[in-house]
């Protein structure tokens, strides 16, 4: 026998902890590895994680409702095979490992009151917001309890990695307002002068996105209720969603422009494969690998296209990773991320898409394939509309919304003259961020887009 530590597991290059949600297995029952034992939040998603090795789930180290660093240990595994360590010597390590976990929730009174003795007697609030930090699940909610708004949160000096708020950070804080012995940063005094004229309010870019985000977005009057009328809670994801396409129209300066394609040579082709690629792949092919595979190709015609912006800057990536909205069956959307789409060939783009839109799904996307994206493509005509102002992904630049396809009579241009004819034709929706992209640019990059669709050729071979 031999006892194992399970460790939270990194679940993102940009993540650094996650929440306990709910443990799947209790002390004592028998698991299998990769057997999902327990459900873990992020900012990014909500995910199952599975056991690292089979046996016995011996002891529990991490609480539902904590939020745990990646690498610290979670829970102790005792395996069935032979290891390093003796059942004694494994038997010493869940001792010593209990008691880490007791003398650390023991610590954090001690810890808070450490950080209020170096702390001088009356905590001065930083003088700027630090914007764009990040905050734990955890500090969110304690402040949430204690009335601490985003703007005040964002003044709190931190001494966690990179200046963010820990939990014995924000429990200071909170312990020395109470004596009120916290000191607003000084206020500059403006000459006489300019006293007498009101100055002008600056605008509020991401302020409350956050933990008080919903009071801040609710309307001036109370919304009656009447007899009849359900009032429903949004979920988790349901809230996120909000914050993030408030906070994207707030950060970005939407601009859409509009082009009808015509796709009649897609539509015709893909009519003839279908079946070949069912039999063969036994899975369908949809427009998407197709459309992605064009988005691609006017990427790399206009890479400027393919950026993110990091306040003044513009990151201009290498890779091209494109995000595609899925639906969810509990009517949520979320986007997962087809890294390096340009190494794919159509057969290839077709499985890759069906699979993450699958797992999608079944909330079964690991979170590194949520971030990462550099352009975002919508399909709102798989609702039967035609056309979108689609929200760009943050900090994407670009996102493409595609209209239901659609038999209209169209003027068909020949070398005898004009005539009219049944086409397929679909709108293309292009938002895009007017900081850094001009209407050329974004006009330009929807039309070579339309272009490729347009030009698709019939006699293309599947494989």
């Amino acid at each position: 026998m031999a006892l194992v530590k399970m460790v939270m597991p990194k679940m993102g290059e940009s993540i650094m902890e996650g929440t306990i949600i709910n443990w799947l297995k209790k002390e004592g029952d028998r698991i299998e590895q990769d057997e999902y034992i327990l459900e873990v939040a992020t900012d990014k998603v909500d995910t199952e994680v599975p056991a690292t090795h089979s046996g016995i789930l011996k002891q529990i180290l991490a609480k539902e409702g904590e939020v745990v660093p990646v690498g610290q240990p979670i829970a102790i595994i005792e395996t069935e095979g032979e290891g390093d360590e003796t059942t004694d010597g494994g038997a010493g390590e869940a001792q010593a490992l209990n008691g880490s976990a007791k003398q650390a929730e023991e610590a954090a009174p001690q810890e808070v009151a450490v950080l209020e003795a170096q702390m001088t007697e009356t905590i001065q609030l930083l003088d700027k917001p630090q914007d764009g930090r990040f905050y734990s699940p955890l500090v969110m909610s304690i402040a949430k309890t204690e009335g601490i708004g985003m703007d005040e949160l964002a003044r709190i000096p931190g001494t966690g990695k990179d200046g963010r708020v820990t939990k014995a950070d924000i429990l200071a804080y909170v312990e020395q307002k109470k004596k009120g012995a916290v000191q607003q940063p000084a206020q500059t005094t403006a000459p006489a002068a300019e006293k007498s004229t009101p100055a002008a309010q600056p605008v509020q870019l991401a302020e409350g996105i956050t933990a008080d985000f919903f009071a801040k977005v609710r309307p001036s009057q109370p919304i009656p209720v009447y007899e009849g009328d359900e009032i429903i809670e949004m979920d988790r994801m349901r809230k996120i969603i909000a914050q993030r396409m408030v906070e994207s129209k707030h950060i970005s300066p939407h601009v859409t422009s509009f082009v009808e394609a015509d796709v009649t040579n897609l539509v015709y082709w893909r009519r003839k494969i279908k079946g070949e690629f069912q039999q063969k792949e036994n899975d369908t092919i949809t427009y998407m690998p197709m459309i992605v595979e064009a988005v691609v190709k006017a990427l790399k015609d206009y890479p400027m296209m393919n950026v993110s912006v990091d306040g003044d800057k513009i990151i201009k990536h290498k890779d091209i990773n494109i995000g595609i909205a899925v639906a969810l069956p509990n009517g949520n959307l979320i986007v997962p991320v087809l890294k390096n789409a340009d190494r794919y060939n159509i057969v290839g783009l077709a499985k890759a898409i069906n699979d993450l839109a699958r797992r999608a799904r079944e909330n079964k996307l690991k979170p590194d394939e949520l971030t990462g994206g550099t352009y975002t493509i919508s399909n709102v005509g798989s609702f039967g509309n035609v056309m979108g102002t689609p929200i760009i992904m943050q900090p994407q630049v670009g996102i493409l919304a595609i209209g239901a396809i659609r038999k209209k009579p169209a003027v068909i241009e020949t070398p005898t003259g004009d005539m009219i004819g049944i086409r397929h034709m679909v709108f293309l929706s292009h938002s895009y961020d007017h900081r850094v992209v001009d209407g050329a640019l974004g006009g330009m990059f929807v039309r070579r887009v339309a272009d490729y669709l347009e030009n698709f050729n019939l006699e293309r071979k599947l494989y």
